[in-house]
């Protein structure tokens, strides 16, 4: 009996890290949804987490006769793969779950929009167009950090970048699909917040991109500290 006794306090200490992970992880999606936003609505049709939107853009832009934009699309999916690269790289000797490397991570990934926030609104509204590439690859850079380290957390279907995968195990899983058990809460919800994100960061564009970005970094360090805090224990990253 007194095996067991210990056991349930453990398994719901785990219960709580996890649904705190979860939490944490749909935090990042809805800044995601912001910075992207700011990336496509004010500096020049760039996705800083959205990397499929940016090489189909570049497909595109190939018979586009210059009306659609190759420098920032390049750049960021440059800079999103060296963010990823840097953050695989810090996190592979790290055990499954958050860790303090984690936390540094994530640190620096919102030191990167704040960076940028204060940039932004340092050239006023609307941006100049000379910062705007550089912007963009700085928020890119950190959006590939956060996904490399949100893929070593490894909270099932929260990517924090793209709800694509989210979107098909939803649809596939559902009544009208495969009928399967799904977790349907988690899903639904970094479908929405992306989304609400975007609208977010799209509403505060209006004022100055810098206030969305500079929010994006705000949310970001809130969800490392919190998580620095908890140290949750995931599930393993997938290999």
């Amino acid at each position: 009996m007194s095996g067991l006794t210990r056991q349930r306090p453990r398994r719901a200490s785990a219960d709580r890290g996890r649904r705190l992970g979860t939490a944490l992880m749909l935090l990042l999606t809805f800044t995601t949804g912001m910075i992207d936003a700011v990336g496509y609505l004010g500096l020049g049709k760039v996705f800083a987490g959205n990397m499929t939107g940016n090489v189909v853009i570049l497909g595109m832009a190939v018979t586009d006769s210059g009306q659609l934009p190759i420098t920032g699309p390049a750049l960021s999916l440059v800079c999103f793969a060296s963010g990823a690269a840097i953050g695989g790289r810090a996190l592979r000797a790290a055990a499954p779950g958050w860790s303090g490397k984690c936390t540094v991570l994530l640190g620096g990934v919102a030191a990167a929009p704040a960076v940028a926030g204060a940039a932004l609104l340092a050239v006023g509204h609307p941006p100049r167009p000379w910062p705007g590439p550089a912007v963009s690859g700085l928020l890119a850079l950190a959006m590939g950090a956060q996904a490399a380290t949100a893929r070593h957390i490894a909270v099932k279907d929260v990517t924090t970048v793209v709800v694509t995968s989210t979107m098909t195990g939803l649809a596939a899983d559902s009544r009208w699909g495969a009928r399967r058990a799904q977790p349907w809460v988690r899903r639904l919800s970094a479908i929405a917040l992306i989304s609400a994100g975007a609208g977010v960061g799209a509403l505060l564009l209006r004022w100055n991109a810098g206030w969305a970005v500079t929010t994006a970094a705000v949310l970001t360090l809130a969800a490392a500290l919190v998580g620095h805090r908890a140290r949750y224990a995931g599930e393993p990253a997938p290999r």
